[in-house]
């Protein structure tokens, strides 16, 4: 009894599998019929409902019926159903919603759906029926066995239900016009029945060997899909297929051979292309591919090992076969509206999953590359014979895909990194050509992604290659030149298109020939030579960017050669901390290089103008004030002269470019000419905080003039000084005279002056008095110099104000003044005790009053001329 419900149990599943295939089945039908309801123009559907309204009831029906019926099945049709009105137009597309996602609808309710429509929809009465039979059946044997009425032999046994079998699978075939559904469900309940006995005659009572089994089991198979085939039933077709591949894991015995396994599933896998041959079944042709490629998967996980490779590589070879022709078998029967429909679970799946396959077979990594070469092979012809066929465009265009793609996946499996990365760099860069010529998205996507591979591939040859090999005829370096071309190519495809992506590539391309070139400087010239090799590829990139630019106006290369002039400035401290100074050794040569290649750079870079320009021209000028700066600096740090010298020669050529900006700037517009002729104030501003910074780094260093002595301000640290705040104070003036009132320009110039002088003053002391430089400022003599200084400018400002009648100028004299007095009484007064304190109130006092006499404070207005003296 159990073994009865068993066998109940396991038709019931068969038939909810084969309810919920025929159900896809039907829904992918629909789509198809909805989809070449899309497709047609809208007058051609407004024309259609027109006719519909005006045609005669009798053919209305045409409009919305669905493909024809074989001959057997219309003839068999009911006869009440035409009295039915048809309907007038296509059903909307409505009714037949997608499915609902699991989120939504569980498991449960799906499974019990499937069942509710297996009972309530086709034939019912002949499920129920069969399904009943069988069990009824059951029950009796089994009752009339347990009474002792069954005493005949098993064979009987099973020889009666075979010829009762045989009989109902005779009568479903008589009926097959009359009552098709009816029919086709007693022809498949019969050959489940004989599928059955054998099942039984063998593996139950042992009547039966192994190999009549299956081969019994494979007539009946092969009988179940030829009735399939001619009566257009996927039911039976599914049916078969399943029965068929489960016959060897049901008659299994555990010891059986690998080859007579792949031999039996090579004949179902015939059957299956045959049948592919004749009729669109898309989940036959699934069933047969996860069955095959699945049980063989666990046969390989479970059982195989090495020596069985002779023995298996040909099934796989045969089995990817195929399931290579099957597609092409199905794209061939679809209607001339759907076209460029395929099976991409066959197209994909059959390649990836045959590839894993091999890769488990084949240990070594050149025959797993010759296989993936072999592959891209095929699919390359595939793709060359059918890409100009209407019909199997959309296949063929998945076909050439699939060969780019173990094209580049035999790449790395064959050949070194570094081969790796110039084959992928040049196929992204092909890739990229063809998305743009074809205006797919996903061919530009993967020749981006394709030298992004090709990038890291680099990187790992580079990592493993050191400084091995040639200079320039070395792997990595090929292949970063290749990257840098593949970068090119691509940005010229996308410059032509104005696609996003454009400099980014122009970057892409520009950062290889970079490297590639830093990567020979970095491995086959010596550390010493590093800098002036770096600072000549700087300068000759300014260059041909420049006449790249000169040919091709290009943005992108007038920043290309602007990043080379900025690139120049640290790498000329690289070569001064290399070997002192820029141009030691091979660096006059390298700069000479920058000389003539900078120049000719600018030239082509004046024919335009803008933001560029300007700092292109600012950049050169300020590249050579700091080279010479720093020669200077370091060349007479060498000598016995002192630190003064050496602080004057680091200044000197920001001085002498100060100088040219004031007085003779039509010289400074070379090489851009009209291109920097605005370019003034930008460059003079950089040189001013320059000056700037060095003023204020200088002004309280103790200074020393050796070998010459100490002569106050006309030393060279205060003839610096002095020079650089003069010419500050001009360019300020001249340039900014909205930003500050004259008035306060003055104040801070005369600021700075004062603190020039006082410092000048102390350092006399210092060098003169022989007072030490820590505490100078702190010293008798020191505070007397300020003072006696600062009086002797009060009163020169008093004086000078009153007989030009500047008022402003004769204040701040008297508030010179005053501070020295508020210093006399606060510092001085605590050295009253020797001569120099006394000589400090004395020398105050004195100069007041003689400025009382001379300098009396000037009016306040032009008007009044004449008062009192102050």
């Amino acid at each position: 009894m159990w073994m009865l419900m068993g066998i109940v149990v396991l038709v019931l599943a068969l038939a909810g599998v084969v309810r919920l295939l025929a159900r896809v089945a039907r829904l992918e039908h629909r789509l198809q019929l909805l989809e070449q309801a899309q497709r047609a123009p809208a007058s051609s559907v407004l024309a259609a409902e027109q006719t519909v309204r005006v045609a005669d009831p009798a053919q209305a029906p045409s409009v919305a019926a669905p493909p024809p019926l074989p001959p057997f099945m219309a003839a068999a049709a009911p006869a009440p159903e035409p009295a039915a009105p048809p309907p007038a137009s296509p059903p909307a597309p409505a009714p037949a919603p997608a499915p609902a996602p699991a989120s939504v609808r569980s498991w449960w309710a799906t499974a019990a759906g499937h069942i509710r429509d297996w009972f309530s929809r086709g034939n019912v009465p002949v499920k129920v029926g069969m399904l009943v039979l069988l069990a009824g059946v059951g029950a009796l044997l089994k009752y009339l066995g347990d009474q002792g009425l069954l005493n005949t032999p098993i064979e009987l046994k099973l020889a009666g239900v075979g010829a009762a079998a045989l009989a109902t699978l005779g009568f479903g075939w008589h009926q097959r016009l009359l009552r098709p559904l009816f029919a086709l469900a007693l022809q498949g309940g019969a050959i489940g029945a004989l599928l059955l006995t054998v099942f039984a005659a063998f593996r139950l009572h042992g009547l039966i060997d192994a190999l009549p089994a299956l081969l019994a089991s494979v007539l009946l198979v092969a009988g179940l899909c030829l009735l399939a085939v001619l009566q257009h039933s996927r039911t039976l077709a599914v049916l078969g297929i399943l029965a068929g591949f489960l016959a060897p894991v049901w008659l299994s015995t555990g010891g059986g051979s690998h080859v007579a396994l792949f031999s039996y599933y090579a004949l179902l896998n015939l059957g299956v292309l045959a049948i592919a041959w004749w009729r669109p079944w898309r989940v036959l042709n699934l069933l047969g591919f996860a069955f095959t490629f699945g049980i063989g998967t666990w046969w390989g996980v479970l059982d195989y090992r090495p020596e069985h490779y002779v023995s298996t590589q040909p099934f796989v070879v045969l089995f990817f076969a195929f399931y290579l022709l099957i597609p092409l078998l199905y794209a061939r029967r679809q209607p001339a509206q759907a076209g460029d429909r395929i099976d991409g679970t066959l197209v994909f799946g059959t390649p990836l999953v045959a590839f894993g396959l091999q890769a488990g077979l084949l240990t070594d990594a050149m025959p797993l590359a010759l296989c993936a070469l072999g592959m891209a092979a095929v699919y390359a012809l595939l793709a060359w014979v059918f890409i100009g066929r209407g019909h199997y465009r959309a296949l063929a265009q998945c076909w050439a895909v699939l060969a780019v793609g173990f094209a580049t996946l035999a790449v790395p499996l064959a050949l070194s990194a570094s081969a790796t990365a110039s084959v992928f760099a040049l196929e992204g860069a092909a890739l990229v050509w063809l998305g743009l010529r074809q205006q797919r998205l996903l061919p530009q996507l993967s020749g981006g992604l394709l030298q992004l591979a090709a990038g890291f591939a680099w990187l790992v040859a580079a990592s493993d290659a050191g400084g091995a090999g040639i200079a320039v005829l070395n792997p990595v370096f090929i292949g970063a030149l290749l990257l840098a071309l593949a970068g090119a190519v691509s940005y010229l495809c996308c410059l032509r298109v104005r696609h996003p992506l454009t400099r980014t590539y122009y970057a892409w391309a520009l950062g290889w020939l970079t490297l590639a070139v830093g990567w020979e400087i970095f491995h086959f010239i010596a550390l010493v030579n590093r800098a002036d090799a770096l600072l000549v590829q700087a300068v000759l990139s300014t260059w041909l960017a420049a006449e790249a630019w000169r040919r091709w106006p290009l943005p992108e290369l007038r920043i290309t050669a602007l990043a080379g002039l900025l690139l120049l400035l640290p790498l000329m401290l690289l070569q001064a901390d290399a070997h002192q100074q820029p141009f030691a050794g091979w660096g006059g040569l390298a700069w000479a290089v920058v000389l003539v290649a900078g120049l000719r750079g600018l030239h082509c870079l004046r024919h335009g103008s803008g933001l560029i320009s300007l700092l292109a021209q600012t950049t050169w000028w300020l590249l050579w004030a700091t080279a010479l700066g720093l020669c200077l600096w370091v060349v007479v740090g060498a000598t016995a002269l002192g630190a003064s010298w050496r602080a004057l020669a680091a200044i000197l050529p920001w001085l002498l470019l100060a100088g040219l900006l004031q007085w003779r700037w039509r010289w400074m517009v070379e090489p851009l000419q009209e291109a920097h002729a605005n370019g003034r104030s930008w460059l003079q501003g950089v040189v001013a905080v320059v000056l700037g910074c060095w003023w204020l780094l200088h002004l309280m260093v103790r200074g020393d003039a050796a070998p010459l002595p100490w002569l106050p301000l006309l030393n060279p640290l205060e003839l610096g000084l002095g020079a650089a705040l003069a010419l500050a104070v001009l360019w300020f003036r001249e340039h900014h005279r909205t930003l500050l009132p004259a008035r306060q320009q003055a104040g801070l110039a005369a600021l700075a002056v004062l603190a020039l002088l006082s410092m000048a003053a102390l350092r006399a002391v210092h060098h003169l008095g022989g007072v030490g430089w820590a505490g100078v400022s702190s010293s008798v003599p020191g505070q007397t110099s300020l003072t006696l200084l600062w009086s002797v400018l009060g009163m020169a400002g008093w004086i000078v104000g009153s007989r030009r009648g500047n008022r402003s100028l004769w204040l701040a004299g008297a508030v010179l003044m005053a501070v020295v007095l508020v210093k006399l009484l606060l510092v001085d007064r605590g050295h009253l005790g020797n001569l120099l304190g006394i000589a400090s109130f004395i020398g105050y006092g004195l100069l007041a009053t003689v400025v009382g006499y001379v300098a009396p404070v000037p009016p306040r207005g032009r008007a009044s001329t004449s008062g009192e003296p102050a």
